[in-house]
């Protein structure tokens, strides 16, 4: 069948295996073909495209949950959203969680996910407890930082190439009530709102959405929206089902015209210089996934998510590099968010640096190939890196330059016998074995 990332470019036929039991997975592995494990295919690019795919659809089990202690151990292919539907009624919530509930926990470990607040709380592997991997020979083994710390910095971050995530057990985080204080900070510019960033910086939550096709003194204006779980309210999901986008766009819709005339709309949408309310968690999380299939937006060639992160010392004025950039090729994005990351974790593959991650989408064309390639240069010699779950064009060379570790990531890979037995499109072109 032909397969695809969330960005729908680009597409492959592959093979599709559907195991039942860790016992399905070990036998699929006694072949010769290489395999890739993989989740819902909610990364953006290639890195869960391959020419054989085990997906996790039917892995997908709760094992234990102590109420007591907020531990819960599942499967790999249970996702954000069934989790979430299990805890929050029972007062707990996932401690680091992506922008969608529509992802596994395999793959949320895979990608090692970071969230709205990597500057608190760091990225998802850092309150992993434990998971089954099953190797490339079929053997199963209990991962730890105490008794497999290399395969574990491997593996969380690593993209699927290290073997089968089976299992995992993560310690989640105890909330009183299912809403969300939102803060909303109107800026005029880029300054302004990374200057919020670091005066909000002990805000549990926040994000910026970001005008990337303002220009002059508004370069970069934004809305900043902080986050705090609530004391006071029920433990509770919505009911409210989400809208479906039941065809392609034509691709014409998406124009400069339209981006900015959505762009000037949702920041002058809020009226004042600060605005806080109620929410429920699922709008501030999750606010794209009240729109089923919205990839849909940007027609059938897809799009190309592209998010980077420049450390902090280069941090506002590359990011104003970048963004001018961006302006001129008149290629904006409506889906453009800006973050600030904490420290960086020891994983050999995992995204963040301290310093900002700006994630913008490109409707796919030669266009946006050729900008994206400008782009990479730049955050390449600024000592910034691209992120592997969503990447669908990085070259070799900025890959190796930009992950330094990759080597021993790759001692690793041949450590555990994954060389030779897992592989995706990605790993292929960035140049892994």
């Amino acid at each position: 069948m032909k397969i695809y990332g969330w960005g729908r470019y680009p597409a492959i036929d592959a093979k599709v295996l559907l195991p039942q039991t860790p016992v399905d997975c070990a036998n699929f592995l006694k072949s010769n073909q290489i395999v890739l494990p993989r989740g819902m295919g909610r990364s953006y690019g290639d890195s869960a495209n391959s020419s054989t795919v085990i997906e996790s659809t039917y892995l997908d089990h709760f094992i234990e949950f102590d109420v007591s202690t907020g531990v819960l151990t599942c499967e790999a292919g249970v996702s954000i959203r069934e989790i979430l539907q299990l805890i929050v009624p029972k007062g707990w919530f996932v401690p680091v969680t992506p922008g969608s509930s529509f992802v596994t926990i395999g793959g949320v470990i895979a990608s090692d996910v970071h969230g709205k607040n990597h500057h608190l709380s760091g990225t998802f592997s850092e309150h992993l407890l434990s998971f089954d991997l099953m190797l490339g020979s079929g053997e199963i083994v209990s991962v730890t930082k105490d008794n497999y710390l290399d395969l574990f910095r491997a593996t969380c971050g690593g993209m699927g190439l290290t073997g089968i995530i089976l299992s995992a057990s993560i310690q989640l985080k105890p909330i009183q009530s299912s809403r969300i204080i939102q803060s909303t900070i109107k800026t005029n510019s880029l300054e302004e709102v990374c200057e919020q960033f670091e005066e909000n910086h002990a805000s549990t939550y926040s994000v910026a959405w970001i005008d990337c096709l303002a220009k002059g003194k508004q370069l970069g204006r934004s809305l900043l929206m902080l986050g705090e779980h609530s004391q006071d309210g029920t433990l509770e999901l919505r009911k409210k089902k989400s809208q479906n986008l039941p065809i392609d766009m034509p691709q014409s819709l998406l124009n400069h015209y339209s981006i900015k005339a959505f762009n000037s709309l949702y920041y002058h949408r809020v009226f004042s210089k600060t605005k806080t309310e109620i929410i429920s968690f699922e709008p501030y999380f999750y606010p794209l996934d009240a729109i089923g299939n919205w990839n849909r937006l940007y027609g059938k060639a897809g799009f190309v998510q592209y998010q980077f992160v420049l450390p902090k010392a280069v941090g506002i004025k590359g990011l104003r590099k970048i963004l001018e950039v961006i302006v001129k090729s008149g290629k904006g994005s409506f889906l453009a968010v800006l973050k600030a990351f904490g420290r960086a974790n020891e994983n050999y593959l995992s995204f963040p640096i301290e310093g900002y991650t700006l994630a913008l989408d490109f409707k796919m064309s030669e266009e946006t190939i050729q900008l994206i390639k400008q782009l990479d240069s730049m955050v390449v010699e600024m000592g910034g890196r691209i992120y592997l779950t969503k990447d669908a064009l990085m070259t070799e060379a900025s890959f190796k330059k930009t992950y330094p570790q990759w080597e021993q990531f790759e001692e690793v890979r041949a450590k555990f016998g994954a060389i030779g037995k897992f592989a995706s499109s990605q790993s292929k072109r960035l140049g892994l074995q």
